[in-house]
């Protein structure tokens, strides 16, 4: 008999008691006890359309030592992110508030999506691979290498309203044994797009240096990918989607002193970017609306690596920062897909 989505992730999460991670056991920050929320700054008054004036920054789940690639899954109620240098994807339960290890050995696994028929499918680091977890907890792999060379180490991922599957491959994780494993690159930088059917890997970008976050338009007629070793300045590039290829390529957002990582969209079109460079000033997420102006900033006392949206609504922004997940509901929504 198959084994329904919620019996997958109940097969996949391998907790114990002894495993939890918990804000409640390792408290060191603390919220603001005040309304509105200080940390939640208007760079333009266009934002304030996007704050909840009784709504403020939360701490989840604190204790990791790089968090990245937070993934929704709202049938489960629960937030997926990986713990990358302990080799661990963790989960938080939205009902519970309880954190508990969901995957470990990982692979030292990086960023997550959902494919249209809600699997997860995840970056591997260690393995230099993309994976797929079947309903039965099965681990499919979709690609490991391109024209039979490795690839460098799968950072970050985003999945079309039409399955295919859209990732970043800078050399980040091979680079040391800290995420990974130290290795030599053998492909270029490439941003690639895998068809879930036939599994054909094809090169969309090859001239991006460090590519890192990435991410659709709500109307996924664009596509913005963070150029995040680009010099002077990191960028955030934007493309036009044309059938399977990418065109006029621009610069949609210069991060000047700031640093841009793993990006979301919500239904406005305005990008919600983790953002920082170890300062309290850069720290947090930094919100772009759709012509590449800053209108907003969510300070956070750690460097955001990454987020996403999710809760019943998808108002709910939970920011991977650091060490700790953090959680703020929000007066937009994020792009579902078409």
């Amino acid at each position: 008999m198959a084994t329904s989505r919620r019996e997958l992730l109940k097969l996949s999460g391998i907790a114990t008691a002894s495993l939890l991670l918990s804000h409640k056991s390792l408290a060191a920050w603390a919220p603001s006890p005040r309304y509105p929320d200080p940390s939640i700054v208007a760079l333009d008054d266009s934002f304030r359309d996007y704050m909840v004036s009784s709504a403020k920054v939360e701490q989840l789940a604190t204790g990791c030592r790089w968090a990245e690639g937070p993934v929704w899954f709202g049938d489960t109620r629960m937030l997926l992110w990986s713990d990358i240098p302990n080799n661990a994807v963790m989960r938080w339960d939205e009902a519970t508030g309880e954190t508990s290890l969901f995957r470990k050995p990982a692979n030292n696994a990086n960023g997550h999506a959902r494919d249209r028929q809600g699997r997860l499918i995840s970056c591997e680091h260690d393995t230099r691979r993309i994976t797929r977890t079947e309903y039965d907890g099965t681990i499919t792999v979709l690609a490991d290498n391109f024209e039979g060379k490795p690839l460098n180490s799968p950072n970050d991922i985003a999945v079309k309203s039409d399955g295919s599957i859209w990732f970043t491959d800078p050399p980040f994780g091979i680079a040391g044994f800290y995420e990974g494993h130290k290795a030599e690159s053998q492909l270029p930088q490439n941003v690639y797009r895998l068809d879930p059917e036939t599994r054909k890997l094809e090169v969309v970008l090859g001239d991006v240096k460090g590519p890192n976050g990435i991410c659709f338009s709500a109307d996924q007629k664009t596509l913005y990918v963070v150029e995040s070793r680009a010099t002077p300045n990191r960028l955030i590039l934007a493309w036009d989607v044309v059938g399977n290829q990418l065109k006029n390529k621009r610069v949609h957002i210069d991060c000047d002193n700031g640093t841009a990582d793993g990006i979301a969209i919500d239904v406005h079109g305005n990008l919600w970017c983790g953002w920082g460079m170890g300062t309290e000033e850069l720290d947090g997420v930094r919100i772009f609306n759709p012509q590449g102006k800053a209108i907003g900033m969510i300070h956070l006392p750690e460097r955001c690596a990454n987020l996403c949206f999710g809760g019943e609504q998808r108002n709910r922004l939970f920011m991977a920062a650091s060490t700790s997940i953090y959680s703020l509901y929000v007066n937009t929504q994020g792009a579902k897909l078409l």
